[in-house]
């Protein structure tokens, strides 16, 4: 059979072709890995009894033992308490460990964990009751079971940054506030060399989750979540 030989620009389209489908495949692939670390969105409506959430558990312990937590009190890490980022102070929730089924009830009294995909930060006493203490983090359920007699008032943000140098911090700011109209830098109480970065300011955690994916559309940020400003 006669070999056919390929015109030289031929050729060319032809590797222009492949190289197009190669870097098409390529923005695929990433634009895959970008859907799937998608954040959850945090609860759209007020707190109720029986609520539920998944996700990972963290712990804290020192150096935050003494220290005041987000609602004034003093952290003791040997009593049985967590931080939360919108539960309201004072709400009960039943923690269990689903590695072990092991559970706990802790009282919210702190903000956080500020790390995208945890949602409770344990204290050590907690953490120990359900076995978390070596693993560090963890897959739990969590479940309202009680809620405090009185909720005050609250406004909602959406994180989507920390920095530990305040400039690229305020940089982000700019950036969020000329496009969202509302943004500020805010230091963890807990660590003052912790810059936050914050957008709006929500009444309600249904208009912060739809900023937060209006952010996520239009950015492409995906660590961004939802966050209570108790005292704003």
């Amino acid at each position: 059979m006669p070999t056919t030989i390929w015109p030289v620009a031929t050729n060319k389209r032809r590797m222009q072709f492949c190289a197009l489908a190669l870097a098409a495949l390529a923005l695929a692939g990433c634009a895959h890995k970008t859907h799937t670390r998608r954040t959850p969105a945090a609860p759209v409506r007020p707190a109720k009894l029986g609520d539920t959430e998944t996700g990972l558990a963290s712990w804290y312990g020192h150096p935050y033992h003494g220290r005041p937590a987000a609602d004034g009190e003093i952290y003791d890490m040997e009593a049985l308490v967590a931080a939360h980022r919108t539960l309201p102070f004072n709400t009960w929730v039943r923690v269990v460990n689903v590695a072990n089924q092991k559970s706990v009830d802790v009282r919210i009294i702190d903000r956080g964990p500020f790390v995208d995909g945890r949602i409770i930060d344990l204290s050590h006493a907690a953490a120990r009751q359900i076995e978390l203490i070596g693993p560090g983090v963890g897959p739990v359920r969590i479940e309202v079971i009680r809620l405090p007699e009185v909720v005050e008032a609250a406004v909602f943000a959406v994180q989507v940054g920390a920095f530990r140098n305040r400039d690229n911090a305020e940089r982000l700011r700019e950036t969020m506030a000329a496009r969202y109209g509302t943004a500020r830098v805010v230091a963890r109480a807990d660590s003052p060399d912790l810059w936050r970065v914050l957008v709006g300011a929500e009444a309600t955690t249904d208009g912060a989750v739809a900023l937060a994916a209006r952010i996520q559309a239009e950015t492409g940020e995906n660590n961004g979540f939802v966050v209570r400003l108790d005292s704003e």
